[in-house]
């Protein structure tokens, strides 16, 4: 538990966000019912964040001493995105200020190599992968005669929302991508998939873990387009094995606060494609779909408050974000089963610009109303095909 006495008056927990992108924005607006004060490190004067959240610096995230400006006017720090300085974030933890979650544990959403290798030792499911240095990598070579059939090959740093990402159609290519990143690569078998999702679960200083329910993801060029609540298709033991396995993950990694699994469902059952260790877009549905959001319990965490409850409000919902078209349109209003959340952002084509979350007793009318919103919105992006149950 994370205590704040100053003399004799217990103030409210100083929280440092570092990145002052949408989820930082979001953070700022779950703070104003929270007994926490938030500052931010952003790159820029016109992040997001700005919106929300007062004691803004302006600073790169990988500069150690625009972190340790940081450090010093906060009680704790966090994140709002992975691509950071991990070793200046564990000296400054070093020194007293809490890193939550610690640098140790963002390191397994940072470096894909690092998270692949760790959970295929614990015996934890992912794809078929290797890890190479280079186009002639004898590990390369290996790996495609092996397997014989289409891989991917992932960025082992850097990468996020489909960059970093490709699904080369030869062994040569996959060679000329791998020499091209210059850098360490994940190489991974190509899977049938069944269905995608995503758990999301928040932890405590103290090792308290609550779970959101499993959520149904649909993704487009990489990027996640829809989520629906409950999981389409998924019966009770599938997700209490999707559940149970990211608590694992979170026990394992120390985690401080949201991590989100993101799953593969396949023949062989769940596997783990990525990680993410603060709020995540898998999420936001849970601002206007569960009793606590992702965006409170993560801060609850970090400040060692008492974690909220996770029940949904509704009996479906569905969240669907908004990512720029071919012209700029204003967003639309928000209603009583209806959240619109503008990232405020300038506009400009295949931007994430927003998301909105309907609520409903059904499925397919709660779907249309979010989809409705976000074409009305402007978004690029078509409603993508699946069977919803009613």
């Amino acid at each position: 538990m994370l205590t704040v006495s100053r003399g004799d008056r217990q103030t409210p927990v100083r929280i440092g966000i570092v990145g002052g992108g949408q989820l930082a924005l979001m953070m700022g607006e779950a703070a104003h019912d929270l007994p926490v004060t938030l500052s931010v490190l952003a790159a820029s004067e016109e992040d997001p964040a700005r919106r929300t959240i007062p004691d803004f610096l302006v600073g790169a995230a990988t500069d150690p001493e625009a972190l340790a400006a940081l450090a010093a006017r906060v009680d704790v720090i966090t994140l709002d995105h992975e691509l950071v300085n991990l070793e200046a974030l564990a000296l400054l933890a070093s020194r007293g200020t809490p890193v939550r979650p610690h640098p140790d544990a963002v390191r397994f959403a940072a470096d894909k190599a690092h998270q692949r290798q760790a959970l295929a030792a614990w015996g934890l499911p992912v794809p078929r992968f290797g890890i190479v240095t280079s186009g002639d990598d004898p590990e390369l070579a290996a790996f495609l005669a092996a397997l014989d059939a289409p891989v991917v090959v992932k960025a082992a740093t850097g990468g996020y929302d489909g960059r970093g990402v490709f699904f080369p159609a030869t062994d040569t290519e996959a060679r000329d991508i791998v020499a091209g990143l210059a850098r360490t690569a994940v190489i991974e078998e190509r899977l049938t998939l069944l269905g995608e999702a995503a758990q999301i679960v928040v932890r405590d200083p103290a090792g308290t873990v609550v779970a959101y329910p499993l959520v149904s993801t649909y993704q487009a060029g990489g990027t996640c387009v829809e989520v629906d609540y409950p999981a389409c298709g998924v019966d009770a033991g599938a997700a209490a094995e999707a559940a149970a396995l990211a608590r694992e993950i979170a026990d394992r990694i120390d985690a401080i606060g949201v991590l989100a699994v993101e799953l593969f469902w396949t023949a062989r059952g769940w596997l783990v494609n990525e990680l993410a260790l603060r709020p995540h877009n898998t999420g936001h549905w849970t601002i206007e779909g569960a009793r606590t959001s992702q965006f409170a319990n993560h801060l609850r965490a970090v400040a060692g408050l008492p974690l909220g409850p996770t029940t949904p409000t509704a009996p479906h919902i569905t969240m669907v974000n908004v990512l720029g078209g071919p012209r700029a349109t204003a967003a639309p209003a928000s209603g009583p089963h209806l959240g619109v959340h503008d990232y405020a952002k300038a506009w400009r084509p295949g931007r994430k610009l927003g998301h909105v979350t309907a609520t409903g007793p059904h499925a397919s009318p709660t779907r249309v109303a979010a989809w409705e919103a976000a074409r009305a919105w402007g978004t690029r992006e078509e409603e993508p095909w699946h069977s919803s149950p009613s």
